[in-house]
């Protein structure tokens, strides 16, 4: 698998930002398969034609079974002054989730605190502090309902491990193919209906607002939610 033009939503002399595919992974892993940080340092050597490779850092992730964007830094600079954004939340994320079940409020803000299981590499959601555990929050928008499956667009407000995930299901309403989380079947192509759809922030370098956003998956389920998109 390679990126190419296509998958690119944005690139300046500091970023780059992709639309990821579900299935891809942001960084090598224990499975050995190709990550996206590789795919886009391969990309970007082509591109510029760098004898040595470019410089690809790191900035935030996504679970493997999440779609959408993502934002590599091209320099130590870029990478260095949007990490610290991140830190201190200076950048809004939005999420479009698809569920099955009718969440309890059209909108609504979710807090709870998360533990995570290494062994089972899972997070477990609790209504009340609990040791060893981070507090989470995210607010949440029903769209609208498509065939029996809710259209939700999320804004963590906190970025913990599987925080969406975790989050959804513990309100009763886990992700569309997300078994993890109590879906009751996952999907052959083992993705989630979850899509990182936009980054906002103030370009730390061209003091510039920047608004980033990555279209819907075309996969015969995802496109068909457009229609409460516009």
């Amino acid at each position: 698998m390679k990126i190419t033009d296509k998958d690119v939503i944005y690139e300046d002399n500091h970023y780059i930002a992709i639309n990821k595919r579900a299935g891809d992974i942001v960084q090598v892993d224990d499975t050995g398969d190709k990550s996206l940080e590789d795919m886009v340092n391969a990309y970007l050597t082509a591109k510029y034609q760098k004898p040595n490779g470019a410089f690809v850092g790191v900035i935030h992730r996504l679970d493997r079974p999440v779609s959408g964007m993502i934002l590599f830094a091209k320099t130590s600079k870029g990478l260095d002054r949007m990490n610290r954004l991140f830190h201190d939340r200076k950048v809004s994320k939005t999420y479009l989730a698809v569920v099955r079940n009718r969440p309890p409020k059209d909108t609504d803000t979710l807090k709870n605190w998360l533990l995570r299981d290494r062994k089972k590499m899972i997070t477990k959601a609790y209504d009340r502090e609990v040791k060893g555990g981070s507090f989470a929050q995210l607010d949440y928008e029903v769209l609208g309902v498509l065939d029996g499956y809710y259209l939700l667009k999320v804004e963590p407000v906190t970025g913990r491990t599987h925080q969406i995930r975790a989050q959804l299901a513990y309100m009763g309403c886990p992700i569309v193919g997300d078994n993890k989380y109590g879906y009751p079947r996952g999907s052959l192509r083992r993705t989630i209906c979850l899509h990182s759809c936009s980054l906002e922030f103030i370009h730390p370098i061209k003091n510039e607002k920047l608004t980033l956003t990555a279209k819907l998956p075309v996969d015969g389920f995802w496109e068909r939610f457009n229609i409460l998109l516009k």
